[in-house]
């Protein structure tokens, strides 16, 4: 691992972010990530978080038509609650601020007890949670659906609306739309190796993969001897198609788990269009890429988000952060 030590990675890679990106403030000590122009006159302050090794989620969304600040917990941990305290009062410009929020549990509790105390500071807070997976219910690491690849959607969305001025009710209307029109499935190639234990978290042979999977390397729903891109994306389309019954276009994140080359991925990619295509999902946009990580390993998931009109228009609105960037 290119590291100085698994106890110093998360705060090696924050001192890395501030030096690449002069435009983000980064805390290093206490795990920040904030728009430099923060707090925005007029503007909704958007927060996330989560623990690290999801690169770029969340630090990298940070920035213009995203959000205006990231936690950053210990890898796969959760952010501490004064984390996320610290980060509404940097962003809150008298509009108020929503909590976007994966469903895991430490996740959920630790924003909660922090609007909690955003609150008591006199600060108007909302939450929205991000449930997307559909290969699980009720995994080690939460009670529910996972939030995962939908989350990227939320962020979006919800960052356009806050950037044209919207209200905090509006914004968070915008990112409980998105989350609820989300959904995701993941499928891992191998384990992903954790800095602390230096090795693969799971045991999974070269001749097979595991459907289901999600970003913490969790059990998915089987596992099957190696199958084909083209059989993988079907049997994610499927999943999804079924769970979200789409009735109109679809926006879709093909995703890279971390270790998946891009020239994998677009043929991956390739292959879900056409699956979508064969089942007469329309595809309105389509993005390919490693957004919603798990460290190194080598695998993909599909997140498909039902949009209408005014999603569309969010989407294609200007975003200027470190992941994510068009249209400036």
């Amino acid at each position: 691992m290119l590291i100085n030590g698994p106890e110093r990675v998360v705060e090696d890679a924050l001192r890395g972010m501030a030096a690449a990106h002069p435009e983000l403030s980064v805390d290093v000590e206490n795990r920040l990530i904030v728009r430099r122009d923060a707090p925005v006159t007029g503007k909704v302050g958007l927060v996330s978080g989560g623990g690290s090794g999801h690169e770029p989620l969340h630090g990298g969304f940070v920035g213009p038509g995203m959000l205006d600040a990231a936690c950053a917990g210990e890898v796969f941990t959760s952010p501490v609650p004064d984390q996320m305290t610290r980060a509404a009062a940097a962003v809150d410009a008298g509009e108020g601020v929503l909590f976007l929020v994966k469903n895991y549990t430490g996740d959920v509790l630790n924003f909660g007890m922090a609007a909690e105390e955003a609150e008591e500071e006199g600060r108007r807070v909302a939450q929205v949670l991000i449930e997307d997976d559909v290969a699980v219910t009720d995994s080690l690491y939460t009670a529910g659906r996972r939030g995962t690849g939908g989350t990227l959607f939320a962020e979006k969305l919800a960052g356009a609306a806050a950037e044209e001025g919207a209200p905090l009710e509006r914004v968070a209307d915008v990112a409980k739309r998105a989350a609820e029109s989300s959904r995701s499935f993941g499928v891992a190639l191998s384990a992903c190796a954790t800095p602390a234990r230096g090795g693969p978290t799971f045991d999974l042979p070269p001749d097979q993969l595991e459907l289901g999977i999600g970003i913490h390397g969790e059990p998915g729903r089987e596992r099957r001897p190696m199958m084909s891109a083209a059989e993988i994306a079907d049997v994610c389309v499927d999943a999804l198609a079924k769970d979200l019954r789409p009735s109109g276009p679809v926006m879709v994140l093909v995703n890279g788990m971390g270790g998946t080359p891009l020239l994998e991925l677009y043929g991956f990619g390739a292959e879900v269009r056409r699956a979508l295509d064969e089942r007469r999902v329309a595809v309105a946009r389509m993005l390919v890429g490693p957004y919603v990580t798990s460290l190194d390993m080598a695998g993909c998931s599909v997140t498909l988000c039902q949009a209408d009109e005014e999603m569309l228009r969010l989407w294609d609105a200007p975003v200027a952060t470190p992941g994510l960037r068009w249209g400036r």
